[in-house]
């Protein structure tokens, strides 16, 4: 038995993207001098969901307990301060060349 056959794990989502990729949105917006290919975005965001705490959600009131930690003021410290920190790592170090 696989468990990828078995069960549908399409449903599982990690609200945390969704607050990664809106500030990264708007940081990315006053960099001027970095390079925003498809390859450097994704490695922002990739760096910045590895620095803060997932927030995994399937069902309604998995989306409702989400949502109370989304309006947390130190989580949303934590997402700024992630995407920050990757923006600068990607900026110094691009993946290409």
């Amino acid at each position: 038995m696989s468990f990828l056959n078995e069960y549908n794990f399409d449903l599982l989502k990690n609200e945390a993207e969704v607050l990664v990729i809106r500030e990264m949105e708007n940081q990315l917006k006053k960099e001027t001098d970095m390079c925003l290919c498809n390859e450097c975005v994704v490695d922002i965001a990739a760096i910045a969901l590895n620095s803060v705490k997932p927030l995994y959600r399937f069902s309604l009131l998995g989306t409702l307990y989400a949502s109370q930690a989304m309006t947390e003021q130190s989580y949303a410290d934590s997402v700024k301060k992630a995407v920050s920190e990757a923006i600068q790592k990607v900026k110094n170090n691009p993946a290409h060349d």
